[in-house]
This record gives structure tokens, C-alpha cells and sequence, in this order.
């Protein structure tokens, strides 16, 4: 029996008709082979367009369909479906782009016309070719695992938890809280940051859903949606938590003393630390290169004021297998580290701090009691803050970080109100960028109370005075470019708003989870509007600053999307595969191993006992990588075949005239149903 296919050109509104005469193209495709009917309608998308691929399918008896419309990244799911309700295998669908192909990037309308008729002419010939695929379905284990515990993660394990679900919460460092559990305010609205992350960390830890493993990081990740195995390699605190109290009496007996990371280097720790009396958990931990015990096998004054006995040195790194189904990417971000940018003086100069320095100054458990001071101990008389250090740069970071306007403005509003109105206080900017809630009215508040804005970015930082005025000081050297002149700015202290970076490791990370990183290095998500928590990789998904640069507000959002997407599959119990997939034919394949080694998800896998290739459908993605590469033809991507992708082509080059030279009675296009 013959093929008889529907082609169906939409209109968009004027998207594409406008350009694309649609009415030409319809009819052309009247007169290709085996076409039975061919129509055109202002949007193909809507319910009446899809009810009219659903009437003729069953009128005229298709069993192809053609749709030449927008791309297919839009709606082939929702032709596929249409065509599935009238009874026809979706996989004897295709779909052609004629907006972004044609009307959208030919100028000329005689042009797009032609082009969209080949395009149609391709179309009709691959689908010819078409077979009938049929998805399968894989349980889904119920269980998901949020990797990163900032407050993104600690959102997405919330809502999972929340829904019944088993989460497992898995952070690298002692304690939860991310970045987050640094700040002292948040903007606009000035809330402590302690007093929102706190509770929700606290909830974490009391949740009988949520299993959580901090200092401790994913190891490996096997398996495929729904059925994941993650290796965890949980690192010794050298600490029993199910003894330890929390009391800190360890904490004041230690006799080491070493710069904090949580403080950023201007407050000290212990060798034996915790980040903060808000973590969680509030257990310590035993940093072994400056732990006196561990580098000379002596000391060990913690074990002995340990009221509970909790300090235990026998402690050993172990490895935790889990089973999830779904995966929450939660990372987190990297702040800037200035000290390449030279001009600034960071490193060299004492008052020069980062944000993140700023912050701790800032908090009340800060090294300083939350009193902004020079490392003299007095308070600033002037202070100037930088912005985009690192970001909107060419030569490190060309985007922006979307927080350091708003953050900037934040220690403006700080600074006057600590140390009092008479303090000076300079923003050096490129465009202040308020876009959220309450943005621009904290923007217009700050300007109220005092602050100077500067637009240009500072050429230099220099302690090296050419006037009494400057001695003792640091020169902010610049230009204001709406007043069009050069300046010297004597301050005592410099903030730098560093850019937010992807993590060092991310590229590690991206590994070891099958996921993409994008241009700017951080985790890529599957489309920037239509899927911005999901990844190539199907049951992964991303939350918070580890997609890109976020505030607090857009990053906890983020993740509730995320959280919302691993319960859709969790909650369902099953996963639909797709068909669209590599095969290996194992009559044809020779054993050469260049697909496995070609493969980006980790799909194919070598069968010793046969010799061969083999396909773990569920890992696929039908990317084609190795169909492109097998020397043998054995690699073959239903849907995707080479006698279908040759006829597609065949159709594309054929000159018009000879497509439509069509004489078969089969191949003339039927009346209209009635």
C-alpha cells in the first residue's frame, strides 16, 4: 500500500506568512508523491489546526504526516500527540522550520517561498521512510539526591521532603548554609540573613526525610533517569556526632590558630572549627594539615576536654553507595578572586577587601562583632566601593553578575547607618542595574541618604600620594564619564564587588554528572526559557547560581522549579523512554570500541562475550555521535537513519520543477472532506 501523507504549512499569524507565500507552498506540496493532501492555516498549533490533522488523518486515511511550521524545539510533541490521539504512530510525523529557516532570515519574499518548498519537498521525502517506534517505560526509584547544601539546595530538599519523598542532601562542607550563612543583611530588604537561612537550616537537619552528609562529596554517578547509583565519599570530622554536644569546649582549648575560610581570611579559627555558632550540623571538625596531633603526633587537648568523648583520631574516609531516581544540582557559585587585577591593589594593600570580606566585617559574629573597621581598629572616614570587579570584563567575565549593583548599594545604606552620615561614601559604576522587587526604590532611597555615584570604572588603586591630603590614604584613580574628567580620590577604605564565577571544579563536576557547561563555564541548562532547571541529561536538574548568577529571591525560585521537576518524575513511578536512539546492529558491527569511547552520556558499553557494542537505551540520547563515526555502518539513530536522512537531502537539492511534476493518480491531492 502506498503512502498517503497530510502536509499542513501554518501561517504563525504574519511570523511566517508574512514573508512565505503559504498558499504557494501548500500547493506545491499538493503535488509531491504520495501527498493526499496538503493545506495551510494561520496557526497549525492551535486546537482548530490540530483538529484538522485529526479529521483528515482519519478522512483520508494518512498514515504520514508532514507539518512545515515553526521549530520543532516548540511543538513537534504537540503534532506528535495530535497525531497519536487520530490513531497514527507519532513517529510517522515530520516536522520542517520554515520561520527560522525561511521567513525569518530571507529577505527576499520570492526566496523564502522557494526555500520553504524545498524544505517541504525534503520533508515529504524522509517521511516516506518513516517507521513506526514505540516508546518503553523504566521504574523511577523515589528517593533523590540534592547535591549542594546553600540555600538552594536547601530549598529543593525542603519541597522534596515535604511531598513525602526520601532526600539525600550531600555538602562538601562542615555545615549548610552556603554563601548565604555569610551575609549579614539581605537587600532590599534588610532582613538578617541568620534570621531567614537559620530556620530553614535547622528544618533540614529535623526533617525525617532528609538524610544529610556534610563534608562529604559525590564520588562517581552510574546508571541512567530514574535509576541512578551514586558512590559518596564521606570524609572523617574525626568527630562522633551521635556523642558530641556541641558545647565548643574544644574550640577554646585548641592552641592553633590559622585564617578562617568562612571569615575569608580576616578573622582566625581553630584547628579544630566550626563556621559559625549557627551551623549545622553544630558539630566540629579536625583540620588535619594544621591539627598539631596530625603533624606531630602530639597534642591532642581537645580528646582530653572533651566532656562527652566524642574527639575520636580513628576516624577513616568511607564510601556510601545510594540508589536515586532523580538528581538536584545545587553547587553554587565561586566568588571572584581580584588578586590578578593588579590595579586594585588587593593582596597588597591592607584595606582593600573583597564583598564577601565585607560581609563578615558587616556580621554581628564576624571577626569584628559587626563593627566596619580599619584592621587599625578605627572606623573609615571614606569609603569607595568598585563595581563589575570582574564582571561586564572581556578579559575575565563578559557577563553580568546581576547581584553587585544591588549588594553595593546595600553596603551604602550599611556604612551610613553604622558609622554615621558624615561618612563619604563612592560607587564606582558602569550602569546600576535594580531590575527586581523593590530594587529601584532602595536604589532611589540610598541616594537620598548621601551616597556618590561615579560612572566609570577606576583605572587604579594606589597608596602613593601627591598631595598632604593623600598621605596615609588610598588614591582611587578614575574618570567620571558623564562629567567628562579625571580624578583622585583619597578614601580609607576600597570594596571590590567581585564578580560570581562557576565554581573551580565545575568542569569536574559537570563530568561526573553527564551534565554541559555553557560558554560561560557555568552548568547548562536543556533550553534558557522553555527548560531552565533541566539538562541534557535526563533526571538531572539544576538549582540556584550553579545555572548562572542569581539573587537570593530568583535563586530560591530556581530551585523550587527544580525540586518541582525531580517530584513530577519521582512522584510518577515510571519514565517514558524514547525511542529515538542509537542502535547497534550486531551482525555488522565489528568491535573497533570507537562509539564507546566517542560517547558524552556513557551509553554504550562492550559485550565481551559477543564481541560487539551495545546500546543502554536509557543513557542514549540520540545525539548520533557514534552513528557519525562507526567505520562499519553498524551505528544506525532511529529515526534518523541514513535512507532517511539521503532522502531528505534528495528532496532538499531536487530542482522545484521536478518536484512538481507529479502524474500518479494516488499522488494528487483529495478533495476537501465534507
Amino acid at each position: 500500500m502506498a503512502n498517503r501523507i497530510g502536509v499542513y504549512v501554518c501561517h504563525c499569524g504574519t511570523n511566517i506568512a508574512g514573508k512565505v507565500d503559504t498558499a504557494a507552498v501548500a500547493g506545491f506540496a499538493a503535488g509531491l508523491k504520495n501527498v493526499a493532501v496538503a493545506r495551510d492555516y494561520k496557526f497549525m498549533c492551535s486546537d482548530p489546526g490540530q483538529e484538522t490533522i485529526i479529521r483528515d488523518i482519519k478522512a483520508y486515511r494518512l498514515n504520514r504526516v508532514v507539518v512545515a511550521s515553526c521549530s520543532p524545539r516548540l511543538h513537534e510533541k504537540t503534532f506528535q500527540n495530535a497525531c497519536a490521539r487520530a490513531g497514527l504512530n507519532p513517529f510517522l510525523f515530520q516536522m520542517t522550520c520554515i520561520r527560522e529557516h525561511c521567513s525569518w532570515v530571507v529577505a527576499d519574499p520570492a526566496e523564502a517561498t522557494a526555500k520553504a518548498k524545498h524544505l517541504v519537498a525534503g520533508a515529504v521525502d524522509r517521511v516516506n521512510h518513516h517507521e513506526e517506534l514505540y516508546s518503553r517505560t523504566e521504574p523511577v526509584h523515589p528517593d533523590v539526591l540534592v547535591v549542594g547544601g546553600g540555600i538552594a539546595g536547601i530549598q529543593a530538599a525542603l519541597d522534596i521532603a515535604k511531598s513525602g519523598h526520601r532526600v539525600h542532601l550531600v555538602e562538601r562542607s562542615p555545615s549548610i548554609g552556603g554563601h548565604m550563612a555569610q551575609f549579614d543583611k539581605t537587600f532590599p530588604t534588610l532582613d538578617c540573613a541568620a534570621c531567614i537561612s537559620t530556620p530553614k537550616m535547622v528544618a533540614v537537619s529535623q526533617d525525617p526525610n532528609i538524610n544529610l552528609m556534610t563534608y562529604a562529596e559525590v564520588a562517581e554517578v552510574t546508571g541512567f533517569v530514574g535509576n541512578f547509583t551514586v558512590t559518596i565519599r564521606r570524609k572523617p570530622r574525626y568527630i562522633d556526632e551521635t556523642k558530641c554536644t556541641g558545647c565548643g569546649l574544644c574550640l577554646e582549648k585548641c592552641p592553633t590558630k590559622v585564617p578562617s575560610e568562612f571569615e575569608e581570611g580576616i578573622g582566625i579559627r581553630r584547628a579544630i572549627y566550626r563556621n559559625s555558632p549557627q551551623s549545622v550540623p553544630n558539630k566540629p571538625v579536625i583540620d588535619t594539615e594544621h591539627c598539631l596531633y596530625f603533624r606531630k603526633g602530639k597534642c591532642r587537648v581537645c580528646e582530653k576536654n572533651c566532656p562527652s568523648g566524642a574527639v575520636d583520631f580513628e576516624q577513616r574516609e568511607s564510601l556510601l553507595t545510594l540508589e536515586v531516581g532523580t538528581i538536584v544540582m545545587a553547587t553554587g557559585f565561586a566568588a571572584f578572586d581580584p588578586t590578578p587585577l593588579g590595579q586594585y591593589g588587593f593582596g597588597r594593600y591592607p584595606e582593600v577587601y573583597t564583598a564577601l570580606q565585607f560581609e563578615r566585617l558587616n556580621n554581628a559574629v564576624g571577626p569584628t562583632g559587626g563593627k566596619i573597621v580599619m584592621k587599625n581598629g578605627a572606623p573609615p572616614a571614606s569609603v569607595a566601593i568598585i563595581h563589575c570587579v570582574g564582571s561586564r570584563d572581556a578579559a575575565h567575565h563578559p557577563y553580568c553578575s546581576r547581584v553587585c549593583c544591588m549588594y553595593a548599594l546595600k553596603y551604602d545604606h550599611l556604612i551610613k547607618d553604622k558609622l554615621g552620615h558624615d561618612t563619604e561614601v563612592y560607587n564606582f559604576y558602569i550602569d546600576l542595574r535594580c531590575f527586581g522587587k523593590g530594587y529601584e526604590e532602595f536604589y532611589e532611597r540610598v541616594q537620598k541618604e548621601g551616597v556618590t555615584f561615579i560612572r566609570g570604572r577606576p583605572a587604579l588603586v594606589t597608596d602613593e600620594a601627591l598631595s598632604p591630603e593623600e598621605e596615609g590614604k588610598l588614591i582611587v584613580v578614575g574618570e567620571d564619564t558623564l562629567l567628562g574628567r579625571t580624578l583622585r580620590l583619597p578614601v580609607d577604605m576600597v570594596v571590590l564587588c567581585t564578580a560570581m564565577e562557576p565554581r573551580h571544579d565545575a568542569a569536574e563536576v559537570a563530568r561526573t554528572f553527564g551534565i554541559s557547561q555553557g560558554l560561560d563555564k557555568f552548568f547548562l541548562e536543556e533550553h534558557p526559557k522553555l527548560g531552565p532547571v533541566s539538562t541534557a541529561t535526563d533526571g538531572v536538574y539544576l538549582a540556584g547560581t550553579c545555572q548562572g548568577p542569581k539573587d537570593i529571591p530568583d535563586t530560591v525560585s530556581h530551585a523550587s522549579g527544580a525540586a518541582c521537576q525531580a517530584l513530577a518524575l519521582a512522584s510518577k513511578g515510571q519514565v517514558t523512554i524514547s525511542p529515538t536512539v542509537s542502535h547497534i546492529n550486531p551482525d555488522v558491527c565489528i568491535g573497533c570500541g570507537i562509539c564507546i569511547k566517542l560517547c558524552a552520556y556513557g551509553a554504550i558499553d562492550f559485550d565481551q562475550r559477543l564481541g560487539v557494542a551495545v546500546v543502554n537505551e536509557a543513557m542514549c540520547k540520540g545525539c548520533g555521535a557514534c552513528a557519525g563515526h562507526c567505520p562499519s555502518g553498524a551505528a544506525q539513530v532511529r529515526h534518523f537513519n541514513q535512507r532517511e536522512l539521503f532522502a531528505e537531502i534528495d528532496g532538499l537539492i531536487e530542482p522545484l520543477p521536478v518536484l512538481i511534476a507529479a502524474t500518479d493518480e494516488e499522488t494528487k491531492a483529495a478533495p476537501a472532506p465534507a
